[in-house]
């Protein structure tokens, strides 16, 4: 690499940094803010919510780098063209293939960092994250307790307080069990406080009644109690017990599910997620030509290329849309599959194809 590429390397490093920050922030910020009520209204700590608003990171950077990949080479390119620098390189005898080298390794490097984060930290990150969530809902049960709402702990179980003191101890109680669809089970109490035990977290009610009801019987069944602690573990999946979503899976996982029913229901689902991976990091190879094509190939004008700038943005956006249709499809028939890796192929075959079409300013002879 020359003087000349290692000067477009550098002109492309700024970009290419502020857009992958820019972006990164945005929805890191919409995606976090789904937490600020935990800290604001149920007390969860600062540090806990920075911890699960990270693992959000890798699955939103392997979406990110190859568009802030893009609109770095657009930018950059398109400024030096402005400036007429692209002009003056081309006349000291830098062909297209020289000028784009840069821009070629800059995607070469995205496109592994987009792997790294595709095979390994993504699925790390969201099988923390699950079990982040999982444990909240586990061990701070009583954080998340909402005073004047109807709280929903696991699937099973719904209470209503209606109101909280400083203390911790909340008032007017109502508790509704439905493990079993068949006796419902009603408890009310005057006052409880939600504890944390080493066998897990229990809820303890002072004064109240258990209303059991049997609807086979037709019977009602009345029980009034001083103290009453509900284990509010028998209602939360435990970690280790819930079924690994596909984002949660690493490659290996996802190509050979296990023998489990739900892993037989969603073979296929799992199979799209690792195609998807697979083919993801390769749009960043594919942008770059297609920016390339619109700066470096072509005829030079000088009134600028906007419209092939336009239409390449257009092409970039289809080509990224069709590939998730691909995804999706490729769930229901696996002959869709080849779709999965054509598109970004085809995109970066016909950015090279078309920037092969520009015609180098000749050298003015003495």
């Amino acid at each position: 690499m020359n003087g000349v590429q290692r000067y477009l390397l550098r002109q492309l490093a700024g970009p290419l940094v502020f857009f992958t920050a820019a972006l990164t922030a945005v929805i890191w910020l919409t995606q976090s803010l789904r937490f600020v009520d935990l800290i604001v209204n149920r007390g969860l700590s600062a540090s806990t919510f920075l911890y699960v608003s990270v693992l959000i990171l890798p699955g939103a950077l392997a979406l990110i780098l190859p568009i802030a990949l893009f609109a770095a080479l657009l930018y950059t390119y398109h400024r030096l063209q402005a400036d007429s620098e692209l002009v003056v390189m081309s006349a000291t005898g830098l062909g297209p293939w020289q000028l784009a080298q840069p821009a070629l390794t800059l995607g070469v490097l995205v496109s592994l960092v987009c792997y790294a984060i595709t095979l390994y930290f993504m699925p790390a990150g969201a099988r923390a994250f699950a079990d982040t969530k999982m444990r909240l809902r586990t061990d701070l049960a009583h954080i998340l307790l909402q005073d004047g709402t109807f709280n929903v702990i696991g699937q099973r179980l719904t209470v209503y307080v209606r109101a909280r003191r400083g203390n911790g101890e909340l008032l007017g109680i109502l508790v509704h069990d439905t493990r079993d669809p068949n006796r419902p089970v009603t408890m009310m109490a005057e006052r409880a406080a939600a504890v944390r035990t080493v066998e897990g977290p229990r809820f303890v009610m002072v004064n109240g009644n258990r209303q059991d009801v049997d609807r086979q019987k037709g019977q009602l069944s009345l029980l009034y109690f001083d103290r009453y602690a509900l284990d509010l573990s028998l209602y939360l999946q435990e970690p280790e017990t819930r079924w690994m979503e596909p984002a949660e899976r690493f490659l290996p996982q996802l190509l050979n599910p296990g023998d489990g029913l739900a892993d037989r229901t969603y073979a296929g689902k799992l199979r799209a997620e690792a195609h998807q991976r697979l083919t993801a990091p390769l749009y960043a190879i594919a942008f770059a030509m297609l920016a390339l094509a619109a700066t470096v190939g072509g005829e030079f004008d000088r009134r600028g290329s906007g419209r092939r700038m336009l239409l390449v943005v257009l092409v970039g956006v289809l080509a990224r849309a069709l590939g998730l249709l691909a995804v999706n499809l490729s769930a229901k028939h696996g002959a869709v599959i080849a779709l999965v890796y054509l598109i970004p192929l085809a995109t970066a075959a016909g950015g090279a194809w078309f920037m092969l079409g520009r015609r180098r300013p000749q050298a003015v002879p003495a």
